[in-house]
């Protein structure tokens, strides 16, 4: 085997003491190594290698994890010193790893390893981005210590096993050194949310209305891949999508997962003084408030005292704050980290940064916003521009989310994630004609909750070892292709329904690419995709498509909402140029004429991309690239209308099926970018026109 030059940098905490200090012998600057070899030439690591050599996983698998982390790939370590594991070993009763059962050292060595290297500058806060070899989220708090008279930094994962020695870059990955055992955490939502004292009220709503029950889902027992299960060297698998090939595989398991927001109880007593949940009549009481906030917008439900239906008003109120998706604080936006260079490529001071997400009350939707500026932070249905009210001089505070750090405890289990939040949220009069009064822009990777639970949206390349963080596209026809899409079977996206002739993957984030949010989901082949809308409030709306074209890997589709079909099909192989007569800004010359051109291409179904976003030219040079209103490759086309009313039982769909005869089943691609869904008091607004954003 050929082996790699690998230059690193160690790097430890100002909090590490000499009696955690691994030893001078982890300092290095230039080596060979892989993760196995690192842990093997350290003594300190002796126990975890020998719990590494046990443990071989479920029956008939035979992992032998001391090869694999000598092998090419992307490993993130958390190495217990011997120290470490003989604390564990003392806590079971135990004197030696020889005393560990096979089962032992499975669960040991399978939590410690994330199949993909990630450093403390790519996660300092939250879950990382994929699960351990378990399946199993870890976390990472980094709290301030000042047990030494001095401020210093502390990194722990899942609150326990910290961080004494980070960032040992191997040619596979990077090991971390920690002071205790890593162990996941295996409860599911509800029993884990119980342990918090904070949040008994909201529990105890959850158990009375049985919503509790709808949280304990956690692995789908009916998906099924086999050979096409997670392994990015399946030629069959590798699919050309415009200038490039993409390295696709499929989940090896499907996972439910879920995100609750949550009032603590000390917040609904002094905002509300809320202090017990039962009492419908008892102004102190959750379900009182709850009432007051749903009757006036459901009328017909006032008298329903089944505290299990999903049209009781206390059961709005607690399943209007759970998503059956999994949401963590830098996944509900793109914002994606303190310092985001994706972020960066937004007009902030015009536009916050957003995504809609449907919510487990029937027919609802909410808003996550990230606005920069003095007001910076995550946001539920919030509306305004940074600490300003938006161009039509709306402004709603919302409620926001509370940092991960600032929580003091760790706040993801088995199947999901809660976030404490600073006020009640509601689908009540303002969400609903207010907040969400407003061109909803849908990223399609948000669409099915099984983009996000799958940690497909947002996803990192496969070795981050190459191209940064983002990464990059190989613009030849180049097989083996870093970049790593993640595939969906039929059945295995809520959301989306589409033939066995329909292949459908999640792209990595790339920023040089015309690609909002740097991501998109890519539909191959001869396909027929239907995709579920969200809910929408009650009201008319125009339904667009953005994407990229003009790549003669692009198709041609025949679109249809709610069944009927939309005008002629659609050719994204030319450009706008072609297809509309586009022509740039600059050419127009003044306000009054580019006005009047984008009226003139709207009443033909066409529109510009987004002013509000702008491509990079490349991530290292962090220079700019194409604003999409200025290219005549990303463009918005008006696919219809559709009306909502409002109801608990009403759905909505938009369907994409490829018409083009000479299709190819492994090319001839829907670069499904985002969708909007734009209410008639923003698209024909006699006092405001929509804005260029």
């Amino acid at each position: 085997m050929a082996v790699a030059l690998c230059v690193v940098s160690a790097v430890q905490f100002g909090l590490v003491g000499c009696s955690d200090d691994p030893g001078s012998d982890s300092y290095y600057t230039l080596t060979k190594e892989y993760a196995s070899d690192y842990l093997q030439n350290r003594g300190q690591f002796s126990e975890y290698v020998q719990i590494l050599q046990r443990a071989t996983g479920a029956e008939g698998k035979n992992l032998r994890l001391v090869d694999l982390l000598g092998t090419y790939g992307s490993y993130t370590v958390f190495a217990p010193t011997n120290d470490a594991i003989d604390e564990f070993l003392a806590s079971k009763g135990l004197s030696s790893v020889a005393e560990l059962s096979k089962e032992d050292c499975d669960t040991i060595a399978l939590n410690s390893i994330i199949e993909q290297a990630f450093f403390t500058t790519d996660v300092s806060s939250g879950p990382y981005p994929k699960s351990n070899m378990l399946d199993q989220p870890l976390t990472v708090n980094s709290v301030e210590d000042q047990s030494s008279g001095e401020v210093k930094l502390a990194m722990y994962i899942n609150s326990d096993a910290r961080l004494i020695h980070v960032d040992d870059s191997v040619c596979n990955g990077v090991v971390h050194t920690v002071n205790k055992v890593v162990f996941a955490n295996t409860d599911v939502m509800i029993d884990f949310m119980e342990k918090d004292e904070n949040i008994q009220l909201y529990c105890e709503a959850l158990r009375v209305t049985h919503m509790a029950d709808s949280l304990r889902k956690w692995k789908d027992p009916n998906y099924f891949v086999g050979a096409d299960s997670i392994d990015w060297t399946n030629d069959k698998l590798v699919l050309r999508t415009a200038t490039e090939y993409d390295n696709v595989a499929y989940m090896e398991n499907r996972y439910y997962k879920f995100t609750a927001f949550v009032c603590p109880d000390s917040v609904l007593e002094q905002k509300y003084g809320v202090t017990k949940v039962l009492g419908k009549d008892d102004p102190n009481s959750l379900e009182y408030l709850a009432h007051q906030l749903y009757d006036p917008m459901y009328p017909n439900d006032v008298n329903n005292d089944d505290l299990t239906s999903r049209q009781n008003a206390l059961n709005r109120f607690i399943s209007y704050h759970l998503l059956d998706r999994y949401g963590s604080y830098y996944t509900l936006t793109c914002v994606d980290g303190k310092d985001s260079y994706l972020a960066t490529r937004w007009k902030r001071t015009k536009w916050d940064i957003a995504d809609w997400y449907e919510t487990m009350m029937p027919y609802s939707i909410l808003k996550c916003s990230f606005p920069s500026g003095n007001e910076e932070g995550l946001y539920i249905n919030r509306r305004g521009v940074q600490s300003r009210p938006d161009e039509r001089g709306v402004k709603v505070p919302g409620a926001k989310v509370t940092f991960p750090d600032d929580m003091g405890r760790t706040n993801t289990c088995l199947n999901g994630i809660y976030h404490y939040i600073s006020d009640v949220i509601a689908y009540d009069q303002q969400t609903q004609q207010v907040v969400l009064d407003e061109r909803l822009r849908l990223d399609a990777s948000t669409l099915s909750p099984d983009f996000m639970t799958s940690g497909a949206r947002g996803i990192y390349t496969k070795s981050s070892n190459v191209g940064g963080k983002y990464g990059h596209w190989d613009a030849t026809s180049n097989h083996n292709n870093v970049q790593t899409c993640l595939g969906f079977k039929a059945g295995s996206a809520k959301n989306f329904i589409f033939t066995d002739d329909t292949h459908v993957h999640v792209r990595p984030r790339t920023l040089s690419f015309w690609s909002y949010q740097g991501d998109e989901v890519t539909v191959i082949g001869i396909f027929d995709l239907t995709v579920k809308l969200p809910p929408v409030p009650a009201g008319d709306y125009e339904l667009r498509l953005f994407t990229c074209i003009e790549f003669d890997s692009r198709g041609v589709i025949q679109v249809f909402i709610d069944g009927l079909s939309q005008g002629i099909p659609f050719d994204m192989r030319p450009g706008g140029t072609e297809l509309f007569g586009w022509k740039s800004d600059a050419s127009l010359g003044d306000d009054d004429a580019i006005a009047a051109f984008d009226k003139y291409l709207h009443n033909i179904k066409w529109m510009k991309g987004p002013k509000s976003y702008t491509s990079a030219s490349n991530e290292a040079s962090k220079e700019d690239g194409d604003c999409f209103r200025d290219t005549h490759r990303t463009i918005r086309k008006v696919l219809g209308t559709f009306t909502s009313y409002g109801r608990d039982d009403e759905a909505h769909y938009v369907r994409f099926k490829q018409v083009l005869e000479t299709a190819d089943p492994k090319s001839s691609a829907l670069n499904f970018d985002f969708l909007e869904i734009c209410p008639r008091s923003v698209y024909n607004n006699e006092y405001y026109s929509e804005d260029k954003w």
